[in-house]
């Protein structure tokens, strides 16, 4: 069986010090087990995909910039009858953030989430009362790497609503009320392979900023959950990541109660050298499902 793990061509934009290494690494331990992989650029037009029995979607970084080509490749790869993991319906899902609104009104906890509709007025005053908050977070619903992701307060109000003006003609954005936890807590990451719990890891923003990535200066700690916690991120990936390889539950926790944030089943960055059975965790899962 010949598997292409898929990645993006690096200009650097969503470079951080882990990213090289955890696909290269990756590669070499499927290699070291007798599987014959391979990167590939997803949206390069010299491959033959048909060459492949298997893609494993792995780092195509870029795809919220391309959101259009990266559809088409999507459909692509299934009229050649290309098995991809994670299930191309459950990515095009994905791909888009108003899979929250599905998630919550199945009765699951969700940050509190409002959409922007591109083309229409939108003032982002009213939103501070509707959440209770001080602070919103606005961000595209298909989006990556904090591209035009805003904290918006009413210091810098008006700014962000001149911003989003021309955001709002091409794309819909996202509002939320901005979590206080992740400042004093930071935000949660579970890691699943075929749906059973790998490793888990909080991710804390440097002081003064927002964004956990560690692009924007981040940094991760690895965590051992309670098994309250643990079951609460499990339903997630139960009931919404069904025949995925992989699967990153983000969130955090208000009241004793896990909130999510988002549902990664795209492209998430695994932190597998965060924890000793990672690789090998995710090597069990892949041929359950080859």
């Amino acid at each position: 069986m010949k598997i292409a793990l898929i990645t993006y061509q690096d200009q650097g934009a969503y470079h951080n010090s882990g990213i090289e290494n955890e696909d290269e690494s990756l590669i070499s331990f499927l290699a070291s087990k007798d599987l014959e992989i391979e990167k590939v650029i997803w949206n390069n037009p010299k491959v033959n995909w048909e060459s492949y029995d298997l893609a494993l979607v792995k780092s195509p970084w870029d795809y919220f910039n391309l959101i259009t080509d990266f559809y088409n490749w999507l459909d692509d790869l299934e009229n050649k009858n290309i098995k991809l993991l994670n299930p191309i319906d459950i990515i095009k899902w994905n791909a888009d953030k108003h899979y929250l609104n599905d998630i919550a009104q199945a009765g699951f906890k969700v940050t509190p989430s409002l959409y922007l509709t591109k083309g229409n007025d939108h003032s982002l005053n009213e939103y501070f009362a509707h959440f209770n908050t001080k602070k919103l977070i606005v961000k595209p619903v298909v989006s990556g790497g904090s591209k035009h992701t805003f904290m918006v307060t009413a210091a810098n109000v008006d700014e962000v609503e001149e911003k989003l003006e021309g955001l709002l003609a091409t794309e819909d954005f996202i509002i939320q009320p901005f979590l206080t936890a992740i400042e004093a807590e930071g935000e949660w990451s579970f890691v699943f392979f075929d749906g059973k719990f790998s490793h888990a890891l909080l991710k804390k923003a440097k002081p003064g900023d927002f964004r956990v990535q560690s692009t924007f200066g981040g940094t991760v700690h690895p965590q051992i959950p309670s098994s309250q916690l643990l079951r609460q991120a499990q339903k997630y990936v139960d009931q919404f990541a069904n025949n995925c390889l992989y699967a990153r539950v983000d969130g955090t926790i208000i009241d004793q109660e896990f909130i999510l944030m988002e549902l990664e089943l795209i492209e998430p960055f695994l932190f597998l050298a965060t924890h000793p059975e990672s690789f090998e965790n995710y090597y069990e899962a892949l041929i359950k499902l080859i």
